[in-house]
C-alpha cells in the first residue's frame, strides 16, 4: 500500500492550494466540454422501436413518459443470462431520486435485451425503481452498437469497427452485450438522437468512483470487480 508522505501542516497547505488550481482548471474544461456536447447536431429516428414494459408494447416515444428528454443506459443483461452485469448494477445504484431529473424535463430508464420477466425480478431483488424495458426482438440494440453480433450488424463498439477493436486489444467487444447510455430528445411526437457514450465515457455516472477518487486510496476496485450489491460479505 503505497500512503502519501508526511508533511508539515504548512507544506501540506501549499501543496493543497497548488492542487485547487489544478482542480479549477480542470473544472473550467469540463464546462467547454459540456457546452460542446450540447452543441453537438441530431439525428432524426424515423425507425419505429417496440419494447416490452411492464404493461406490454411500448414505442420509444412512449419511454420519455411525456417529458422532451430521454436518458437511456444500456444496461448488459442479454437473454440467456439469468441476472444483470455487476458493472451495470453498480451505475444503477448510483442514480440518484429521479424527481430532480423529472424537474428537468428529463426522464431516465434502463433498456435490456433479456425478457420482461428476468428484468422485472432483478429489478425487485436490486430493489430499484427507474423503469426497465426489454428490446430484445428490435434492432435497437444493434443500430446504438451495445449488442454485436455480426450474423446481424456490422460490429461496432465505441465509435470504433471490430477491425479497431482487435487491433487495439480489445477483441471481447465484437461480440455480445456490452453497456453504454444514449440520449434522445423529443419535439411533438418526432424523436432525436442526440449523444452516446460508452466505456470509460460512463465514468462520471457512478458516484462511488468520485467518492473514491477523493481518497488517498482511490479506486481500488475496477467497476467489473465490483460485486451486485447484496453479493458483498459482511
Amino acid at each position: 500500500m503505497n500512503l502519501p508522505q508526511v508533511v508539515s501542516q504548512d507544506d501540506w497547505l501549499t501543496a493543497r492550494k497548488e492542487l485547487l488550481q489544478a482542480e479549477k482548471e480542470a473544472l473550467l474544461a469540463q464546462d467547454s466540454l459540456s457546452a460542446r456536447r450540447r452543441e453537438l447536431p441530431m439525428v432524426r429516428i424515423d425507425k419505429e422501436y417496440t419494447f416490452e414494459g411492464p404493461q406490454g408494447k411500448v414505442r420509444l416515444l412512449d419511454l420519455f413518459e411525456g417529458r422532451d428528454q430521454l436518458i437511456i443506459y444500456h444496461f448488459m443483461f442479454g437473454p440467456d443470462q439469468d441476472e444483470g452485469h455487476n458493472s451495470c448494477s453498480l451505475l444503477v445504484d448510483n442514480i440518484g431520486h429521479p424527481s430532480h431529473l423529472h424537474a428537468n424535463n428529463t426522464t431516465i430508464a434502463l433498456v435490456s435485451r433479456a425478457p420482461m420477466a428476468k428484468l422485472a425480478a432483478f429489478r425487485e431483488r436490486m430493489g430499484w425503481t427507474v423503469p426497465w424495458y426489454s428490446s430484445f426482438g428490435s434492432d435497437f440494440n444493434y443500430d446504438y452498437h451495445v449488442t454485436n453480433d455480426e450474423a446481424v450488424a456490422p460490429v461496432q463498439y465505441n465509435y470504433k469497427d471490430k477491425a479497431t477493436l482487435e487491433a487495439k486489444g480489445t477483441p471481447w467487444y465484437v461480440d455480445g452485450e456490452w453497456q453504454g447510455l444514449s440520449v434522445f430528445l423529443r419535439d411533438g411526437d418526432d424523436v432525436y438522437h442526440t449523444y452516446s457514450t460508452y466505456e470509460r465515457g460512463l465514468d462520471p455516472l457512478v458516484n462511488t468512483y468520485t467518492y473514491l477518487d477523493l481518497t488517498p486510496l482511490g479506486r481500488q476496485s475496477h467497476v467489473t470487480q465490483f460485486a451486485l450489491h447484496d453479493a458483498y460479505e459482511a
